[in-house]
């Protein structure tokens, strides 16, 4: 066998480790099944109920308006006088 440099060495070094963590991942037993419940084509299979929603619901103009008198805005947030 050929004497390596140590560069030569560091260059391989990083195949080294992958081929130990792919030799070991091919002894490892195989994934347990998880339990998947109802099959996907039984067609007696209870699902959730479902319900349309529009997509518009809930939704307000955000167009630009012109500002309101600022005095009665003010007025309408404003603490209220003790009487």
């Amino acid at each position: 066998m050929l004497p390596l440099s140590d560069g030569v060495r560091r260059a391989f070094a990083p195949m080294r480790v992958a081929a130990l963590c792919l030799i070991a991942a091919a002894c490892a037993p195989p994934p347990e099944r998880l339990a998947a419940g109802v099959a996907a084509a039984d067609p007696a299979a209870r699902v959730p109920s479902s319900s349309y929603r529009s997509v518009l619901t809930g939704y307000a103009s955000r167009r630009p308006v012109e500002p309101a008198p600022w005095r009665e805005q003010n007025e309408r947030v404003a603490p209220q006088k003790k009487q």
